[in-house]
């Protein structure tokens, strides 16, 4: 008997309940096939995750408690299983998975590819058809600029959850295939500043309006060379698509490279302008004290994590070249250096009313002179770092809060 095909996947994601509910019933409509399920975190605090499932008229709620309450259980535990049961199911034709607002599209997507139920990963029976970001006209700009916690707002993925609103709403814009614009701005500067960001953080991404959306029209939206749930590599390109270069309506894009060694502690102080009137920064860091390992910096509004995002192609550990993605070994490729290999600076920073020159300026200035880059790397080895393995700004005190700074720094990884 011939296999069935894969069924099509589509997530939604967003951070305003009313509207990704009526984008959900939007897409159970689009087919009697079509399978809606959304897993509420709001109760995971205390164990408790209620779980909707809507097929065919069914509107099933089961309350499920959970060994440990977070995003991870609830993935791995119940929503990925599930996904394999309804792909399996003869009347299922679309799964629709209407995300909690605290989650993220990326770490979902990871975990259908990798995440083994029984033997082989639930890609085996499901492929993506689309990711759908919902973007609050309303409330976004003030979201990605704000330093609110998920926690501030009862949002959180798990207890220890110290993710902010802004790392949320960005990470589900930037993973969005289509953009579907919920409410109004309270007014055209608002508007016109917001389409500005999304410009940048998501070029070329197709926006919609949800008020005058149907199904068909959505599904269809989707660009032939959409993401559709492929997960970033954090030694991949930094930018997708053509962000605009020029400034509007005071938003501006800055792409500072280099190819030698940040000082650890000019870094360290360089940070605090990533910090203020910065949208979103996102990239590699060499850095001299460490420097066999690449460093993941990524802001969003008022907060910021450092981690590591593994060895450089050149380190004495770093993986083979046939190990690492064609994308990354094009990169290297191109700015391979005969001493120090792929080691390089590649940031990419979202300005608001940060003046795109002083962080230029700052970022050089964090840069080895041309004498402490002649004393070489066991030199740059015995450099005080403040950064240690992990870094999270604000600084906290290490010995009050020794294991928070591998939580918001290795955010990308929390369900690998």
């Amino acid at each position: 008997m011939p296999q069935r095909p894969r069924v099509p996947l589509v997530l939604v994601s967003g951070l305003a309940p009313a509207p990704n509910d009526a984008l959900a019933t939007l897409l159970l409509h689009a087919s009697p096939g079509t399978a809606v399920v959304h897993h509420d975190l709001r109760d995971i605090g205390s164990g408790v995750v209620r779980r909707r499932l809507q097929l065919r008229g069914r509107d099933e709620l089961t309350p499920l408690e959970l060994a440990h309450g977070c995003v991870n259980c609830t993935l791995r535990e119940d929503l990925l299983p599930l996904l394999r049961r309804l792909a399996r199911m003869p009347q299922v034709d679309r799964i629709v998975v209407r995300l909690d607002e605290a989650m993220e599209p990326e770490p979902v997507s990871w975990a259908v590819r990798n995440v083994l139920v029984g033997d082989r990963p639930v890609i085996d029976d499901v492929e993506f058809e689309a990711v759908f970001a919902v973007v609050d006209c309303a409330t976004w700009l003030a979201d990605v600029t704000g330093d609110d916690l998920l926690a501030d707002r009862g949002l959180q993925g798990s207890p220890e959850d110290e993710r902010t609103v802004a790392q949320v709403a960005l990470s589900q814009a930037e993973s969005a295939d289509v953009l579907v614009l919920a409410n109004a701005a309270p007014d055209a500067w608002t508007a016109a500043k917001s389409s500005a960001v999304l410009d940048r953080v998501a070029p070329s991404v197709p926006r919609i309006e949800l008020a005058r959306a149907n199904a068909a029209e959505l599904l269809g939206a989707v660009p032939a060379g959409a993401r559709r749930g492929e997960v970033t590599d954090l030694h991949g390109a930094l930018l997708r698509g053509e962000p605009p270069l020029h400034a509007d309506c005071g938003i501006e894009l800055v792409q500072f490279t280099a190819q030698r060694p940040f000082h650890p502690e000019r870094l360290h102080e360089a940070i605090d302008l990533l910090l203020e009137g910065v949208v979103r920064t996102r990239g590699r860091a060499w850095v001299a004290s460490q420097p066999d390992v690449a460093f993941w910096i990524e802001s969003a509004g008022g907060g910021l994590g450092i981690g590591h995002a593994g060895p450089w192609l050149a380190a004495p550990d770093g993986p083979a070249w046939a190990e690492v993605s064609p994308e990354r070994r094009t990169l290297a490729s191109l700015r391979w250096d005969p001493v120090h290999g792929d080691r390089a600076q590649e940031l990419v920073i979202v300005t608001d009313q940060a003046t795109p020159a002083e962080i230029e300026a700052a970022l050089q200035e964090a840069l080895l002179t041309d004498a402490e880059l002649a004393e070489g790397e066991a030199a740059w080895r015995e450099y005080p770092d403040p950064f240690g393995n992990w870094h999270e700004d604000p600084c906290e005190d290490p010995e009050e809060e020794p294991d928070r700074h591998a939580n918001a720094a290795n955010r990308k990884d929390e369900t690998r």
